[in-house]
Parts: C-alpha cells; sequence; structure tokens
C-alpha cells in the first residue's frame, strides 16, 4: 500500500454525468382494515393475485359505488350528495391490475351479458310493435291529408288515441371503457340510468378522443356535473337540447405511471376541480415477491362478493319508468357519525392554511370530507341497501380511507410536475447525444429543433436546467463564441464518461 503523502494530493477526478432519476416518498401502508364488509373480498383478491392491496380495493370501492349509487344520496356537511365514487389507481405494466379488477368485476359482467340476451328479445318485439304504431300512425295521416274540417279533427283525436312512439328497451350496459361525451350522454338517454367508467387500460380514455384538446374542457366539465349529481345537458346542431335528471356515475382507471404523470401535471384537470375528485393512489411495486407458493386462494370469499353484487344489481332501480330518472332516498348521518365527520373536516380545513399541511392540495382536502360521507355510504348501502342512516363505525371507515387518499394526493401532487420535467429533461439528453450534432446548444436551438414538448422557451429552459445539475451540459461563459456569434448563455455537452463534448 502507498503511504499517504500530503505534499503530493490526490488529484480530482470530476465525476461523470448523473442519471436523472424521479424521487417520490413511499406511500403510507393502505388501511384495510378499514374496508368494512369490503374487507374479506379484497384480501382474497389480493391473496390470490398478490398485488399492491391498494389496487383490488379501489376497484372493489368504485364497483360497490356502481352498484349502490342509485338507490341513496348520502347526507354530508354540504347537503345530500350522490354515493359515486370516481378511483385513480397508478401501477406499471405487470402488476396484475386485470387480475385484481377481474373476480370484482365477474359479477357484473355476468349480469350484463344475461340482460343483453333479454334485451335483444326485447328489441324484436320492439320493432315489430313499432312498426305497427307507425304503420297506423301513417295510415291516420294519409286519412287527415284527404279532408278537412271535422276529419282532421278525428285524425287529432286518432293520434291522441295511438299514444306516443313506443321506446325502445335500454341498452343493458352499465359500464363503459372510453366514452366521449356525446357518446356517453346517449347511452344515459338510451341506455342505464346508472353507469360506470371502468378501464384498467385507462390510458386509452385519458389519451383518447374524448381527452383530445378540443373535447378535453367539454369531457371535465360533464364528469364534474355527474360527480355531483348535476342533470346532464346536451346541445348539438340538428339533434336540439336535452337534459337528463337523475343521472349517476362511477369511474375507475387504472393507469401506467407516465401517464398518470401527464394527467395530473394538466392544470386543466387541476384547475376545474376534476382530477380532485379522484381517490388516488400508487402503491409500491410487488413485482420480483409474488411466488406460487405464497399465493393464498379463496373463491368462497370472491363467490359471496359476487353475489352480494348481484343481488344489488337485480334490486329495482328507484326510478320514474317514464323519464328514467334515478329518485334516491337521502342516507343520513347518525348524530355520532355526523360528529366525526364534522370534527374531521375541521382538522382538514385548518391543514390547508399557508403552513398547513394540505396547503399545496387545497383541491383534494377541501373534499376529503365529501369523499369520507361518500365513502362511508357506500360501505353502509352495501351492507344493506335499506339502512336507516350511516353509523359512527362505516362514518370512521370512511375518514381513515379517505385520509389515506389525501396522504397519497399530497405525496403524488409534486411528484407529477417533477416527473413530467424529469421527463422532457430525459427526452432533451437523448435528443442532445443522438440528433444533435453541434458540441454547444442554446435555448434558441431547443425551442426550434429540439424533441416537440420542448417547443417552448420556459419549458426548454427548465430542461436544460435539470440537465446542467446532473452534469450533461456544462454552462459556458458569457460571451463566449458558439457558431461564429458571442453568446450570452449557451451550454457545452457533456460525454457520457465526464468529458465535454
Amino acid at each position: 500500500m502507498t503511504a499517504f503523502n500530503p505534499a503530493k494530493p490526490i488529484p480530482f477526478t470530476p465525476e461523470g454525468p448523473q442519471p436523472l432519476v424521479r424521487e417520490i416518498a413511499p406511500g403510507a401502508q393502505y388501511p384495510v382494515t378499514h374496508l368494512g364488509p369490503l374487507r374479506e373480498a379484497v384480501e382474497a383478491v389480493q391473496g390470490m393475485a398478490q398485488a399492491p392491496v391498494a389496487i383490488p380495493a379501489a376497484s372493489a370501492l368504485a364497483v360497490a359505488s356502481l352498484a349502490v349509487q342509485s338507490f341513496a344520496n348520502v347526507e354530508t356537511l354540504g347537503g345530500p350528495r350522490p354515493v359515486s365514487l370516481y378511483a385513480l389507481t397508478i401501477a406499471r405494466s405487470g402488476e396484475r391490475k386485470s387480475s385484481c379488477d377481474g373476480p370484482l368485476m365477474a359479477a357484473l359482467r355476468d349480469h350484463e351479458r344475461e340482460r343483453a340476451n333479454a334485451q335483444r328479445e326485447a328489441f324484436t318485439s320492439w320493432q315489430n310493435a313499432h312498426a305497427l304504431w307507425k304503420g297506423e300512425r301513417d295510415r291516420i295521416l294519409a286519412e287527415a291529408k284527404k279532408g278537412k274540417g271535422e276529419k282532421r279533427t278525428a285524425a287529432q283525436a286518432d293520434l291522441d288515441a295511438l299514444g306516443p312512439e313506443p321506446a325502445a328497451p335500454p341498452s343493458a350496459d352499465r359500464t363503459v371503457t372510453e366514452p366521449t361525451f356525446e357518446g356517453l350522454t346517449r347511452l344515459f338517454a338510451t341506455g342505464q340510468p346508472s353507469l360506470g367508467i371502468f378501464s384498467d387500460e385507462g390510458g386509452q380514455f385519458l389519451g383518447g378522443h374524448a381527452m383530445n384538446n378540443d373535447n378535453r374542457q367539454k369531457t371535465l366539465a360533464a364528469l364534474n356535473d355527474l360527480w355531483q349529481g348535476n342533470p346532464v345537458r346536451r346541445t348539438r346542431a340538428g339533434d336540439g337540447h336535452a337534459t337528463l335528471y337523475g343521472r349517476r356515475l362511477a369511474v375507475h382507471l387504472m393507469v401506467q405511471p407516465a401517464i398518470a404523470r401527464a394527467f395530473m401535471a394538466d392544470r386543466m384537470a387541476a384547475d376545474t376541480g376534476f382530477l380532485p375528485r379522484f381517490l388516488i393512489s400508487e402503491p409500491p411495486s410487488t413485482i420480483g415477491t409474488r411466488l406460487h407458493a405464497n399465493a393464498r386462494g379463496d373463491s368462497v370469499t370472491v363467490a359471496g362478493f359476487g353475489q352480494r353484487l348481484r343481488t344489488i344489481l337485480e334490486t329495482p332501480l328507484p326510478m320514474d319508468d317514464e323519464t328514467r330518472e334515478l329518485l334516491p332516498r337521502v342516507l343520513p348521518l347518525a348524530p355520532e357519525a355526523l360528529a366525526l365527520l364534522v370534527r374531521f373536516a375541521d382538522a382538514i380545513e385548518a391543514a390547508q392554511a399557508p403552513s398547513g399541511d394540505f396547503a399545496n392540495v387545497t383541491g383534494h382536502a377541501s373534499k376529503a370530507a365529501e369523499q369520507a360521507a361518500r365513502i362511508a355510504g357506500v360501505l353502509t348501502l352495501w351492507r344493506d341497501l335499506d339502512a336507516p342512516s350511516v353509523t359512527a363505525r362505516d362514518m370512521g371507515e370512511g375518514i381513515a380511507l379517505a385520509q389515506f387518499y389525501l396522504s397519497e394526493a399530497v405525496r403524488l401532487a409534486d411528484a407529477a410536475t417533477v416527473s413530467q420535467e424529469i421527463d422532457r429533461a430525459e427526452a432533451l439528453r437523448k435528443w442532445l447525444l443522438e440528433s444533435w450534432e453541434h458540441p454547444h446548444v442554446m435555448v434558441r436551438d431547443v425551442v426550434r429543433l429540439g424533441p416537440n414538448p420542448l417547443r417552448e422557451s420556459p419549458k426548454a429552459r427548465a430542461a436544460l436546467g435539470i440537465l446542467e445539475r446532473h452534469g450533461w451540459i456544462a454552462p459556458l461563459a458569457p460571451g463566449t463564441v458558439v457558431r461564429g456569434a458571442a453568446r450570452n448563455k449557451a451550454w457545452a455537452i457533456v460525454k457520457g464518461g465526464g468529458d465535454v463534448v
């Protein structure tokens, strides 16, 4: 070993460029013990799939919400509200999202299939009845054209006696995967008044036609209205104006992290209040630990969940037979449950102060108490559609779950923005090393010729700043000549080994 010689210092070797990484703090453990009547089914599915428990938990909550949302509005501090839940579960490919969703949705899929078969038979009967109605109406109108006065008066009486056009049997579908606003409105008009948007590939919806630049604002506003229980309004040239009252919508989108980051960083999604309406979670991955020896099968419990779901789906909906408007009752809070909710709401409100824990997620925080009441309502109605009120026990469960989802919103809000910036910087890094021919780069180069997401100066500057901090580019002194002219701000590109190009 060579002795250390203080007169001969060890030469400095600069580090090479550092990898661009997304640093996201680990989340809290999912409070599975607070799922009430859904807990056993969630644990059974998690035991079979060995996926993060938050995935089947969100599926169970969303499916239960879809099942019971027609029957009651729950009392909240702001008045009665739907028990509809919107959930956004973030998990990468291979996390067994479908394996979690499938068993909990099986009874719903069977119900849809059986009702679709019955609807086809009813549709044939309707076609015959409609043909007879139209033939008789055409005959009356033809007779009216031949005569005047009394004949026309008689024709009007005959038309009144004939009655309205027979309505086609409603669609049996209870779920859709990537509807446009127009398609969803049409389905509400001609199908079931209680629907769900469910997709284990939610990126197809978030990246689809309904959410493109032309339609995003309209879609977000419509889904916000449905969450609130407001009427669905649609006006189109040729179709006229339609208002549909008493419709309900539940949502569960499972998306991969990159898609979720872009959506969560979308200012429109946040500013319109759309994103804060979601119960968001990104559980830690279990990939690499899912050994067959550890799998726990419990088909009996899963079958029990399916039987309860089928029982609720086969219960007649409280609705107006002519307009198909849902007429849900109000599910009140027991005094003890109301007291719990008030204390929770006050604590969350205080934490939204400028220095509080929720100061940066006031959109999510301001809806936490209502989310707690909605979840409590779902748990109550799942156990008993005729329950007289939400008990303190169910409200406590709802509050615990709402707290978890709020903590996830806090954790992921900043991560979404940071991750999107890292993704842009990574795109720029690859472009500089693989496509840019010059040894130096300026902001104007990136804006004019760089990757499409960076064709704006603020985004280009931010990405260049990240690359500079990670050692992929080195700032040049002001006035350095770059491509024939002195430049105030420019960078030299650094090779992978730490050498400047």
